[in-house]
């Protein structure tokens, strides 16, 4: 997979999933069981659910158009993806339960990260002079 494929799958994913969130923050409650009881409720899943997502939709797709972009778009996917999938199954474990909505979206976050990685990888190789930041000091 290339980045541009995967930064584009990303947007296509992340994007309208967000704004969905943001426009109808209820529906989570149906589908993922997550509710809100005021209207600051309401502004915070539009907030977590709906502008972040949306932010990595955009960001994926500032990397697909903007060669600039495109490393940290997918380093971005990485650290945020990876950090959601690390986190519903560190609260799988904590809390004892396995929805389809929570295996659905440990499916496509462990795909994600996965893939990110594989990218990443792959981009260095084939940039010639490319090397991670150093880890030594000098003096």
């Amino acid at each position: 997979m290339g980045p541009r494929l995967l930064l584009g799958l990303a947007a296509a994913v992340w994007l309208p999933y967000g704004l969905y969130c943001f426009l109808a923050p209820a529906m989570l409650g149906s589908v993922a069981g997550v509710a809100f009881t005021s209207p600051t409720g309401s502004t915070e899943i539009r907030a977590m659910y709906g502008g972040l997502q949306m932010g990595v939709g955009v960001l994926s797709l500032l990397g697909l158009l903007l060669p600039e972009w495109r490393i940290t778009a997918l380093r971005a996917l990485l650290v945020l993806v990876g950090s959601l999938f690390a986190s519903r199954v560190a609260g799988v474990a904590l809390d004892g339960s396995l929805s389809a909505y929570t295996a659905s979206a440990l499916l496509l976050e462990a795909a994600g990260t996965a893939a990110a990685a594989y990218v990443l990888r792959s981009q260095r190789t084939a940039m010639p002079g490319a090397r991670e930041p150093s880890t030594s000091s000098r003096a």
